[in-house]
């Protein structure tokens, strides 16, 4: 049975570890090894996470189907869009329907939450993700180039996806 389970600062040795293993299997042929490793070492690690968690008002959910098979960060300010920042599935489980469920799971907390909608960003080379986002909703609507240091940048898109908030 599928479980979305929030996390705290207790989680982030699992959080690093699902981010190693996603990252290494997915991103390699997009971004290359370099930038991954230093994605890795900068933004996806333990302490990375805690600090997300602790001062930036990052919300963690690990993804459980009998282990862990991914996890979810988000970022909620009422009355504004819901930031998705990560959204990540082991490779084994992709494909059978666990982002479907997790992003209904995203959609109802959101409004939950008082969010009007959700935004995230996708690397512009990652075209499969591009196109299962487009059909579960969101729309691009903007491009961006972002210095991340060391000579490396995102090149991504801004995708969005209304929710209608019940009454």
């Amino acid at each position: 049975m599928i479980e979305i389970l929030k996390c705290d600062t207790n989680d982030v040795t699992l959080l690093a570890s699902l981010a190693k293993e996603i990252w290494s299997q997915h991103f390699l042929p997009i971004i290359g090894q370099e930038q991954v490793t230093y994605m890795l070492e900068h933004f996806q690690n333990e302490e990375a996470m805690t600090r997300q968690m602790e001062e930036e008002n990052y919300t963690y959910f690990k993804i459980i189907d009998g282990q862990p098979i991914g996890y979810i960060a988000i970022v909620f300010k009422e009355g504004e869009d819901a930031f998705l920042s990560k959204f990540y599935l082991k490779e084994s489980a992709r494909g059978q329907g666990y982002g479907r469920f997790a992003l209904k799971f995203i959609e109802l907390l959101a409004r939950e939450k008082g969010s009007t909608g959700i935004w995230l960003t996708c690397n512009k080379d990652n075209e499969l993700t591009i196109a299962k986002y487009k059909k579960m909703g969101f729309e691009i609507f903007e491009e961006a180039v972002n210095d991340i240091g060391n000579g490396f940048v995102m090149d991504d898109y801004y995708m969005r996806k209304d929710i209608i908030r019940k009454a």
